[in-house]
């Protein structure tokens, strides 16, 4: 009987937390648009692939003065 003196505090406590966590997220609009988060994932909109950023004109001097240590075939 001991055991259920800390077990019934413990689950009222997990039960208000969960509570708290459901009412949180209605009211930060966490149930706003099930729909359309459901429905995007099966759409294709692949943009392909991007451009590569610009080139760092200081990176590339960097590069440029660092010796080749590749051989000349």
């Amino acid at each position: 009987m001991s055991v259920l003196m800390w077990l019934v505090p413990i689950a009222l406590l997990m039960g208000a937390a969960g509570l708290a966590a459901f009412f949180w997220s209605l009211k930060t609009g966490q149930y706003e648009d099930l729909t359309g988060s459901a429905a995007r994932i099966l759409l294709d909109e692949d943009q392909g692939p991007t451009a590569p950023p610009p080139a760092d004109p200081c990176h590339q001097a960097r590069k440029r003065s660092v010796p080749s240590t590749r051989k000349n075939v």
